[in-house]
Formats: C-alpha cells, structure tokens, sequence
C-alpha cells in the first residue's frame, strides 16, 4: 500500500450552496448602491429592493463603493401577485427564466415566494381583494400585516402547492424559503391563524418538495420544532448585526433549534447592510464568531456594497461557513489486476461549521494516458459533519482497462453542484489528483 499525505489550501473556486448570496441579482451582477439610514424614512430606505426584478430606477454603483464575495447561490425573492397575478393562472415562465438566469451563471437558486411585501404596489394579488378584506400599511408605520381571513391560508397554500409540483427536484433549485403570513412572509402574522391552520399551511411545503431542501423562519420555533418531527428542514434568521438583536433576540431562537443544523441548512440575512454596519459602530467580529458557532451556511448581505476595509475579515469568514472538505491522507494499493478491485483509504476532515445537505455523489476517476473511467461510490457525504472521517472505498478496474500507470483523483458533484476540496493536492478540472495505481 502506498501513503499519501496532504494538507489544507484554500478552495480555487466559491463552492455550491454556502458563502454570501447574490441577493435578487445574479454572479458578478451590479451591486445596489450604498444606502444610508434615515430615522425619519421609518426605514424604508430598502423598499424598493426587497423584490425581484429590480426596478429599472434602482441606482445601482455598488461595485464603485465596495466590495462582495463571489456567490454560488441567488436569493431571489418574488411577490405572489408575480407568480399569479390571475386567479389559479401561473407563470411557471416567470420562474423558469430565473432558473435559466442561474444555471448560465454557475448558481443554485434560494428562493422564498412572498405573499406581499410592505408597499402598497407590492400587495397580495388584485383578485383576492376582491374575495377577502386585506389591509393596508397603517399611516406612519413600515410592516403591514396579512389578512385575517383563514381563506388567506388557502389561497396562498395553492400557489405553494403549484409552484412546488412544477419545479421540485429542478437541479437550479436549492432551497426554498418557507414563507409564512406577514410582510416578506416572515411571520410577523402568525398570531392572526389558529395553530390547526398554520401547521396544515406547512404541511404543504414538505408536501410538494420532496426532493429541494427546505429552510423555515427561527423567529417561530414552535412551527419549526413542527416540521421538524415530520421532515429534515433547516432554519433561517434575519437581523443579523444589529446588537441587541444579535446579542438578546436570536440567542433564545437559535438555542431552541438545538442540532437542527445536522440536518437542515442554516442561513441569516443582514439587518440593514454592513455598511451601515459600520457606520453605526456594530461589531462584525462578533457577528462572525456567534454566526460560526451557530452553524451557518449561507449570509444574505443584500446584495449592498460591503466596506473595502473589512474584505478580509469576510474572505475568512466565507472560508468557514458551511462545509470544507481537506483531505488528509490516502492509502491506495500500488497495484491491481483488471477485473479486481483495489482498496482506497480516505482519512480527511471537515474544518467548516456544518456538513453538506445535498446528496452528491462521491466519485473515483482514474485517468490514465488516453482512457478514463469513473466510479461512484456508495457513500453519503452529507454524514460528513465537522471534524475528522475516514472512508474505506472498493474501486473495481474493468477487465477492459488497458494496461499502465493511472492517475486516481476524487471528486464531488458536477457543473454547478462540483465541490472543490480544500487541498494543496494538485487538481484536473474539479477533481484532486490524490494517488497512483498500475493496472496489470
């Protein structure tokens, strides 16, 4: 047997499904332009960037002011008076083409169909103000609230329902964003619907996507402890940063999650922007270090120009978010006859904050002078939570390989869904070149 050692290197490419998100714009799209908040505004200053697609007048300089990591995952959110804006008449074409928009740009697609927003142009459907009273914002305030109406429930659980029997399992599809009652669909009137009603709302979403992973609002964890007993379906949290949030509110949330983060994806979004950040004096280190030991996977900082000064203390902090895989040492048979098998030992280790949930495919390639042949492996990576592992794996040489010295890379995935390891071993294409065998 023949031992190979490696080390750590930082990934040569932003891996699928964790790291920042391009918030309602696409890989290497214009930033939004800095915003500064204005008390007297109410803080609305993001009302006309909370949907998709971003208004033409929307000034958008970001790139000019600072700076955004690279994404490989889109957080798009849409209105449902987008998606139907006739009653029971979809436009699966409106959503395809996000889709399309994603796959040619390398990204997965986060996305949360909302049942309104805060502004009066962002409201529910024309047709169910015809078919059930709906409120307006209230003179004065930002968040309006939904309708009352147990029919709000239902008219809203179909379009989830139609939506998920159409795009479940599309590969551009990663997560969808439960969205509950309330402004963005976060859950501010959950206190307006009977228990009973909630839960049958939900049960729709684990329903209909039996094969896109799912992430539900922490803010209301009896719901979440609900789909929790029925599904795997990870958590999300907004406002992030502000300090009496971060320090008095989401603690007690997070807590009551307890290892949900073993099984579901874990993502938060920005209060305001990390500009104003820094304008306000808020403390992004300790945003990094609770968000780490909270388990994160993805951050949705909104698409807004991030301070050129903190990129590196970001750049670290993408680099720990959500799985790392660093492979440690092979062991691999020196060599095999064709029609055997030889053994390959994999030790590596997770050095991120949470495992994959996706299940990928693990795959051996041996690439010789003018053949290769790829092997995927039964193995589950998504078992690979922080910390060491070890994988036995068989690799069968064809009785039809030729002869000769072949090299034995690894790999995770394809195209957009390839996961890079995080080695110092040599790469081919999205596969860690680990080892040789002779085929005799």
């Amino acid at each position: 047997m023949a031992i190979f050692r490696y080390g750590y290197e930082r990934e040569k490419k932003q891996n699928p499904y964790i790291g920042f998100t391009s918030f309602q714009h696409f890989r290497d799209d214009a930033l939004y332009s800095d915003l500064v908040v204005k008390p007297e505004n109410n803080l609305t200053e993001t009302e006309h960037v909370e949907c998709y697609p971003v208004p033409a007048y929307v000034e958008e300089k970001g790139r000019e002011q600072g700076y955004y990591p690279d994404c490989s995952v889109v957080y798009i959110r849409i209105l449902w008076k987008e998606f139907e804006p006739t009653e029971g008449e979809y436009r699966y074409a409106f959503i395809e083409d996000i889709l399309q928009k994603a796959k040619a740009n390398k990204q997965t697609v986060m996305f949360r169909l909302m049942p309104h927003s805060t502004r009066e142009s962002d409201d529910v459907p024309d047709w169910l103000k015809d078919k059930i009273s709906c409120p307006r914002r209230p003179e004065g305030q930002r968040v309006k609230r939904s309708p009352s109406d147990p029919a709000f429930l239902i008219y809203f659980g179909r379009a989830i329902r139609a939506f998920g029997e159409h795009f479940d399992g599309d590969p551009a599809l990663s997560m969808v964003d439960i969205s509950l009652p309330g402004a963005w669909g976060e859950g501010s009137s959950v206190k307006l619907f009977e228990k009973d009603a909630l839960e049958s709302f939900v049960d729709i979403y684990t329903g209909v996507f039996k094969n896109t992973l799912l992430i539900g609002q922490c803010s209301v964890p009896s719901l979440m402890q609900y789909l929790d007993g029925h599904t795997a379906v990870g958590f999300r949290a907004d406002c992030l940063g502000k300090p009496s949030l971060l320090n008095e509110m989401l603690p007690p949330w997070v807590e009551e999650m307890g290892d949900i983060w073993k099984r579901g994806h874990v993502s938060f979004e920005s209060f305001w922007w990390l500009g104003e950040w820094q304008r306000q004096g808020w403390d992004v280190d300790e945003v990094i270090e609770k968000t780490l030991a909270w388990h994160v996977s993805t951050f949705n900082a909104k698409s807004l120009p991030i301070p050129w000064e903190w990129r590196e203390k970001v750049d670290a902090w993408v680099d720990k978010m959500g799985y790392h895989f660093v492979i440690d040492e092979v062991e691999v048979s020196e060599t095999v006859a064709r029609g055997e098998a030889f053994l390959l030992r994999l030790a590596l280790d997770n050095v991120g904050v949470a495992p994959i949930y996706h299940r990928l495919p693990l795959y051996v390639r041996l690439k010789g002078q003018d053949v290769e042949r790829v092997f995927e492996m039964e193995v589950d990576i998504r078992a690979w939570l922080p910390g060491k592992h070890e994988e036995c794996l068989s690799v069968l040489a064809p009785d039809d390989l030729p002869h000769g010295v072949y090299e034995v890379q690894l790999g995770i995935g394809e195209g957009a869904a390839s996961v890079v390891f995080a080695t110092n071993a040599p790469q081919d294409r999205d596969a860690a070149i680990v080892a040789s065998v002779d085929v005799i």
